[in-house]
């Protein structure tokens, strides 16, 4: 495939976010702005491409986006060689994610999931526990959204199933979520 038939597909599978997710990435822009003014964390986890992506976002969050603003908080589960290593080898790889949001997450934080099938294991138990425990969860993914659509409380599904272009919607989603973050602060010190 050449360099311009990459770009172009990048841009149908954005087009087709466009018309179909929009609405989906609003919510989850609303969600994260409330809960961070609310003072409330944003956990992220995903593997490989998708962890890489969960920790872009949180230090977006963390440190800034486009604008000065106060630091939000965000953690990236992916972050702790030491904790990842320690449960991985103690409770298995599937549980990576899980056992942090045990210790973690509180009712009222949002974990995001990123995951380019829908289906990863790890991602898929760490929202059924934040969910258990009265978190709002989300998920990024992309085909059909696999089971992490079944059981977050909002999932943005990038249509395609070419995982290079599922990963590059996840970072635009999250750079446009992270706008809207840095908007809503803005708006939020005015007031004061």
């Amino acid at each position: 495939m050449s360099i311009l038939e990459n770009l172009a597909e990048h841009q149908k599978v954005i087009n087709d976010l466009i018309a179909e997710e929009i609405e989906n990435i609003e919510i989850l822009s609303k969600y994260c702005v409330d809960i961070l003014l609310r003072g409330n964390t944003i956990f992220l986890c995903g593997n490989g491409g998708s962890a890489a992506d969960s920790q872009h976002i949180a230090a977006e969050i963390v440190g800034r986006f486009q604008t000065e603003r106060r630091a939000l908080k965000a953690i990236a589960f992916t972050t702790d060689t030491s904790i990842l290593t320690a449960v991985g080898n103690d409770y298995g790889y599937d549980n990576i994610f899980k056992r942090q949001v045990e210790a973690l997450v509180a009712k009222g934080d949002l974990v995001i999931g990123l995951s380019t099938s829908g289906n990863s294991k790890n991602v898929v138990l760490a929202l059924e526990k934040a969910s258990e425990l009265g978190a709002v969860t989300a998920s990024l993914t992309g085909g059909d959204g696999g089971k992490l659509k079944e059981i977050s409380n909002i999932c943005i599904v990038v249509p395609t199933h070419i995982t290079a272009r599922v990963q590059e919607a996840h970072i635009l989603i999250g750079h446009a979520i992270c706008a809207e973050i840095d908007k809503a602060e803005a708006e939020n010190n005015d007031k004061k």
